[in-house]
């Protein structure tokens, strides 16, 4: 990294670095240490544990994900921010769960794929820093390296991790996303949110389908519907597959029961809105789109990522869990003999049928 200006005024700079942030449309901003001991244990607990599942990239590269000067030469300091995304136009999460014939797509992927989007207004930011401080070193980090972008948030005030493991702000909820900026400028540091404000509350806990969060603050990562939906590439255990219902990509229960949710605001990204009518898509529809629909109509979009099988996977087993119907039936067996590992899923579906 290029050394930084000694004699800029760092506390009149990180005033401005926030100012900076809300004019690109991020929610809130703060700047912490890059120090992680208490949460690098946690980490290799959770590791050890074997919840990270299939997830190898979660343990990797070793401790740098704890360690941003590891992983970032150089870096002092770690900018956070956040950016609300929930699609004011979706359908009712509630609603969608109660029509187990119609799937259920995790409310953050409705719309364009969130990491170019926080990327580039991140770079921004950044550009910004550069026209003030000149050339410093820093890195940008979306949900694309081995960053512990909660703990860091934590760190930085944006709020606490809750008992579902994910960030809760005491006035915006958690329906927002996060990114990072490290960088070698000794800026001054916010202060961490002082304790977690969950209180007695079990109703994340309590509400979780597969029984997930095996006690307050962690979460086995085999058993979340968001892993069988979006990270498992094999085939999902037959006994989750009753509990994920019609949820075909992710998973919102933890977060439409907190209580502080109250609080949220509604996305103001155009790109954040909902596309294609994915918010209560038909799952017999979306079971007989061929791979090139699957392709166009997520087209930018975070769903893609798992390719087609993996989508039709996921659908099959809600197919299974809806109301039977001739067209539930029929669309099952028109992909019989087309991929084995599909086909397991399919013939489990049929089996909920006979």
């Amino acid at each position: 990294m290029d050394s930084p200006d000694q004699h800029l005024d760092y506390k009149e700079l990180a005033q401005r670095i926030n100012d900076w942030s809300r004019s690109l449309g991020f929610q809130q901003l703060g700047i912490t240490d890059t120090l992680m001991d208490t949460h690098e244990e946690r980490l290799m607990e959770w590791l050890n544990d074997g919840f990270h599942g299939d997830m190898d990239y979660m343990e990797k590269h070793g401790r740098k994900r704890s360690r941003p000067a590891e992983l970032v030469d150089g870096t002092l300091r770690v900018i956070s921010v956040r950016m609300d995304y929930f699609p004011p136009d979706s359908e009712s999460i509630q609603a969608v769960l109660d029509r187990p014939e119609i799937g259920f797509i995790s409310r953050y992927a409705l719309g364009r794929d969130y990491h170019k989007l926080m990327r580039k207004r991140l770079q921004l930011l950044a550009h910004k820093i550069t026209a003030e401080t000149g050339e410093f070193g820093y890195r940008v980090f979306v949900d694309s390296a081995p960053v512990l972008e909660k703990p860091l948030a934590e760190k930085a005030g944006l709020g606490w991790i809750g008992k579902h493991t994910n960030l809760i702000n005491q006035h915006a909820g958690s329906w927002f996303f996060l990114g990072e900026i490290y960088t070698e400028l000794p800026l001054p540091v916010d202060t961490p949110s002082a304790e977690s404000h969950c209180g007695s509350c079990t109703a994340c806990i309590d509400i979780c389908p597969t029984h997930a969060i095996v006690e307050p603050y962690r979460l086995d990562a085999r058993r979340c519907i968001s892993y069988l939906t979006i990270e498992l590439h094999g085939a999902i255990p037959v006994e989750f597959r009753s509990l994920m219902g019609n949820r075909i990509y992710g998973c919102d229960d933890c977060q439409l029961v907190c209580p502080w949710n109250r609080f949220s605001t509604p996305s103001r990204e155009s790109d954040f809105l909902a596309r294609h009518a994915l918010d209560a898509p038909d799952l017999v529809e979306l079971f007989l789109w061929d791979e090139q629909t699957f392709l166009n109509r997520t087209e930018g979009s975070a769903i893609r990522r798992i390719g087609h099988r993996r989508w039709l996977r996921n659908i099959a087993v809600a197919l299974g869990n809806a109301p039977r119907s001739d067209a539930i039936v029929s669309a099952l067996n028109s992909r019989l003999g087309q991929d084995a590992m599909l086909d397991e899923h399919i013939e489990w579906a049929l089996d909920q049928h006979r």
